[in-house]
C-alpha cells in the first residue's frame, strides 16, 4: 500500500483526520512511555522512602532519609504538611488529629494530582480515536463512491480499491485507541496501589504524630478543653 498516494489522493477531510489520529498516538505514546518509567520509579521511591522514615532514630533523621530516597517526591509532601500546622485560627482550634488528617488528606490529594496526570489523555484518546477513524472512513467511502459515479462504468476494481482504502481509517482508529486504553488500564493500577501505600503511610503519620508531641508553641491544646 502506497501511503503517499494515498496522501496525495485524499482530500482536506481526509488529511485532517489521519494527523489528528497521528498526533493521538504520539501523544499517547508519550505519556505511556513516561508515566511507565515515571510509575515503576515511584514504586521504588516510596518502598525505600517509608522503610527509612520508621528505621531512623529521630524525626529529624527520618525526614532527611526520605528526601535523601524520594526521587519522585511523593512522600515528602506528606513529611513538610505535618510541619505546616496552623497556629492562632479555626484550623489550629481543633484537635490535633483531626489538623494532621486535613493537612495529610491535602498533601495527599496533590500527591494524586500528580499521579493522575496524563490519565485523562489516554482514556479520551482510547475513547475517541475508534470514531475518529471511522469518520474517516464514512467520509473517504463517500468520496469514493463520487469519484466511482463520475467515472460512469462500475466495476469491481474500481470499487474495491477506493473502498478498501478508506476502511484503513477505521483500522487506523483502532491502532492508535487499543493501546491507549490497556496503558490506562495498566498505568491505573499502578497508580492505585502507590495511592494505597501513600494513605497508609499518611494514616500511620497521623497516629504517630498526634500522640507523639504537644501541639507547637503558641497553641495551648487545653485552653479549650472543659475545666
Amino acid at each position: 500500500m502506497n501511503f503517499s498516494l494515498l496522501w496525495a489522493q485524499g482530500d482536506g477531510v481526509s488529511k485532517a483526520v489521519t494527523l489528528l489520529l497521528l498526533t493521538m498516538s504520539v501523544a499517547s505514546w508519550v505519556v505511556i512511555v513516561w508515566k511507565a518509567w515515571l510509575l515503576r520509579r515511584a514504586l521504588g521511591d516510596v518502598a525505600r522512602s517509608t522503610a527509612a522514615f520508621w528505621q531512623a532514630a529521630t524525626v529529624d533523621e527520618a525526614r532527611h532519609k526520605v528526601r535523601a530516597f524520594d526521587q519522585s517526591a511523593l512522600v515528602t509532601p506528606l513529611l513538610d504538611a505535618i510541619k505546616n500546622e496552623a497556629t492562632g485560627t479555626l484550623a489550629a482550634a481543633a484537635d490535633r488529629t483531626h489538623q494532621l488528617t486535613r493537612l495529610l488528606r491535602d498533601a495527599l490529594h496533590g500527591v494524586s494530582l500528580r499521579l493522575q496526570f496524563g490519565q485523562v489523555l489516554l482514556a479520551t484518546v482510547g475513547s475517541t480515536a475508534p470514531f475518529v477513524g471511522l469518520l474517516g472512513t464514512v467520509w473517504g467511502i463517500y468520496h469514493a463512491l463520487i469519484g466511482i459515479a463520475g467515472a460512469g462504468q462500475i466495476t469491481i476494481d474500481k470499487i474495491s480499491g477506493p473502498v478498501g482504502e478508506a476502511l484503513i481509517m477505521t483500522a487506523a482508529g483502532l491502532a492508535v485507541a487499543i493501546p491507549a486504553v490497556l496503558a490506562y488500564n495498566v498505568l491505573g493500577r499502578y497508580i492505585g496501589r502507590i495511592e494505597a501505600e501513600l494513605e497508609g503511610f499518611a494514616r500511620d503519620l497521623r497516629d504517630f504524630f498526634a500522640g507523639a508531641d504537644p501541639a507547637p508553641a503558641g497553641l495551648d491544646r487545653g485552653a479549650n478543653r472543659p475545666a
